[in-house]
């Protein structure tokens, strides 16, 4: 039966959330918009920071008030007074810089993608489950209002039978963009496409079969991917990432009883629409499209989860994330895409 409302997201009282100590590891651009998130929006302290260019990390802690810098990782990581770390480093450190986090006693949040492959994603988990620590992976889409609302349809089973995901991801990158570069992991699967299947894993759990292919890029770099995945429930999922064009952005997850909308970029703040398959009968989700702003979620739930002492997320556990790393390993294997790491190791 078609719902005359939609669920109120649920988030974490304050009084629930912990003040923990954070420190980053790679002051760039993503770590600009998490500082601003945490000094802004939330009761978090940011205390330490480190980045291999002393000045650029210099130069980020003035921005933001935080007390200490380093140029080296391990000096931090070796200091009393921290309890978090939040690791912002190319694709490719995120593996070495978490176990280096784990290693040292520090729960970690670590940007997406958790790790290049699920080889080493599942050596992080190992890890953090033998010192008992949280390891997460800061897919920041999942924790938002938005994608509770919809994890919250999907258990309602508001949508009935799933039958279709469609979803895309393409932007536009000048040459000169890391995205091209085969020593950072380069190319559009780790920073887009695992939007589109870590939401495909989400939605219909891990593809039973996968599809797919490619077109190459300069720089030694795949530039293109199109996927088809079949589900255990049945369902398809068709997905799309480039890193030639700017593509709408969008994702539509259809069911027998009701289709859900998500405008582009689906896995940003903004709105979504259901509609049932029957009676035109339409519910809209809105919110601020106020983007990295709502970083803010991921912080929030993450230090919830320390303060109640879980080892993992329960919105985004590792599992999920093994998953989706899983997924795109089947797919980098089909397409022939080995990034400069694995090279000997698969």
């Amino acid at each position: 039966m078609f719902p005359s409302f939609l669920p109120v997201p649920r988030i974490p009282s304050e009084t629930s959330v912990p003040v923990l100590r954070w420190g980053i590891i790679g002051p760039g651009w993503i770590a600009e918009h998490f500082a601003r998130a945490l000094k802004e929006h939330t009761g978090q302290h940011l205390v330490a920071v480190s980045g291999r260019n002393r000045v650029k990390a210099q130069a980020f802690a003035e921005r933001w008030a935080i007390p200490s810098v380093f140029s080296n990782p391990d000096e931090m990581l070796a200091v009393d007074g921290l309890d978090a770390i939040y690791i912002a480093t190319p694709h490719n450190h995120h593996f070495p810089d978490g176990m280096k986090v784990l290693s040292a006693g520090k729960h970690v949040l670590i940007e997406k993608p958790l790790a290049l492959n699920a080889r080493e994603g599942a050596a992080l988990q190992a890890l953090a489950r033998e010192k008992s620590l949280l390891c997460m992976e800061g897919m920041w889409c999942d924790f938002t209002p938005k994608y509770d609302v919809l994890r919250q349809l999907l258990a309602d089973g508001v949508l009935g039978d799933l039958h279709t995901l469609t979803a895309d991801h393409g932007e536009f990158f000048t040459q000169d963009h890391r995205i091209f570069n085969a020593d950072l992991a380069g190319g559009p699967m780790l920073d887009l496409g695992s939007y589109l299947v870590s939401l495909s894993v989400m939605v219909a759990g891990a593809p039973v079969r996968v599809q797919s292919s490619g077109q190459p890029a300069q720089g030694n770099v795949n530039g293109q991917a199109s996927m088809l995945f079949e589900h255990a429930s049945g369902m398809h999922s068709v997905l799309n990432t480039t890193l030639f064009s700017n593509t709408p952005g969008g994702a539509v997850i259809a069911g027998r009883d009701a289709t859900l909308v998500l405008a582009g970029q689906f896995y940003a703040p903004g709105g979504f629409v259901l509609t049932s398959s029957q009676g035109n009968h339409s519910l809209f989700w809105e919110e601020p499209a106020n983007r990295y702003t709502q970083l803010y979620h991921e912080i929030q739930h993450f230090s919830w989860c320390v303060g109640q002492g879980l080892n993992d997320s329960p919105v985004r556990p590792l599992s999920t994330s093994l998953m989706t790393l899983t997924a795109m390993d089947k797919v980098r294997g089909q397409l022939g895409i080995v990034f400069n790491e694995e090279r000997g190791n698969v």
